[in-house]
């Protein structure tokens, strides 16, 4: 793997005939681009100089993809991850691997696992309990886009139950989310989320069953799919898929179910990564999602 530099801060680069990933080489875990090969656009947002502040000090977002654990508070999450980084390369990819969180006893790691045909990428977030007593918590996957696009966020279509007597969707939003947020748009197969770059924050949640959800930008539809576990408890009132939004980028936000983790053991959420180039711009985004996608809504 060659070398580079983000915003510097020295990173690497992987990259074969269908993607180029490149990724922090000293902190994180951290992918900060992300793009179709042979393409100079990054599809993930460059924030370098965007902090959040907790007790442990200063928490650099810096854009791209990260392995976060929920719920969210700010000593549990927003816990500096700027040095230590160990990288190791395996047969299909590379595996990013963050020294143990003394605050929190819990080492995380992304092992990544790029496609050889086709444009994908399988991401194997670790989350390992260091502690001498159990933890709960719900293994949280965040991936930061570039403003200029629109996040989709699949809905229920048709009744859960026999004879449609039982709600079939709900929906969940945080306390600077307006309801009257230009940028939202609630469908009946999708909510939208558009990007301004003057816009406050906002942020909306499901619990998703379809199992994915995606942003589409230009004309590249980058698509993100999990294993929906709609039986299992989930933080944020029972959200397992987010979007949220604000004036210098969108993220898509996957969450596993709230669960235990015993000392010692180590528990995997699996995403993959879809990348759909020469997208019909005009079209609709149910026209554009059921012929790249071929989920036949």
């Amino acid at each position: 793997m060659e070398s580079g530099d983000f915003y510097g801060l020295e990173t690497r680069i992987w990259q074969n005939e269908q993607v180029r990933l490149e990724f922090l080489a000293q902190a994180g875990p951290r992918i900060v681009r992300l793009s179709l090969a042979g393409s100079p656009d990054n599809l993930l947002a460059e924030v370098p100089e965007f902090t959040l502040t907790s007790a442990h000090g200063l928490y650099y977002i810096r854009g791209g993809h990260r392995l976060w654990h929920g719920p969210e508070t700010a000593d549990r999450t927003y816990i500096p991850d700027n040095d230590g980084l160990t990288i190791e390369e395996t047969s299909s990819g590379f595996h990013l691997i963050q020294p143990t969180e003394l605050p929190t006893g819990i080492r995380k790691s992304i092992e990544v696992e790029p496609g050889s045909d086709i444009p994908t990428v399988t991401l194997h977030h670790h989350l390992r309990n260091d502690n001498l007593w159990p933890v709960q918590l719900a293994p949280w996957a965040i991936t930061q886009m570039r403003l200029g696009g629109v996040g989709i966020l699949p809905q229920q279509v048709g009744p859960l139950d026999a004879g449609g007597f039982l709600p079939n969707r709900q929906f969940a939003l945080w306390p600077y989310s307006q309801i009257q947020d230009p940028r939202l748009h609630l469908g009946d197969d999708f909510i939208l989320v558009e990007t301004e770059p003057t816009a406050a924050p906002f942020k909306i949640g499901c619990l998703n069953r379809q199992g994915w959800l995606a942003y589409l930008w230009r004309d590249v539809l980058f698509v993100k799919r999990f294993r929906p576990q709609p039986d299992q408890p989930h933080v944020d009132m029972g959200c397992n898929a987010e979007i949220y939004v604000n004036d210098q980028f969108l993220e898509l936000e996957t969450l596993a179910p709230w669960q235990t983790i015993e000392p010692g053991e180590t528990i995997t959420y699996t995403e993959s990564w879809e990348l759909y180039g020469d997208v019909p711009q005009a079209q609709p985004v149910k026209e554009v999602v059921t012929k790249f996608l071929r989920l036949g809504i």
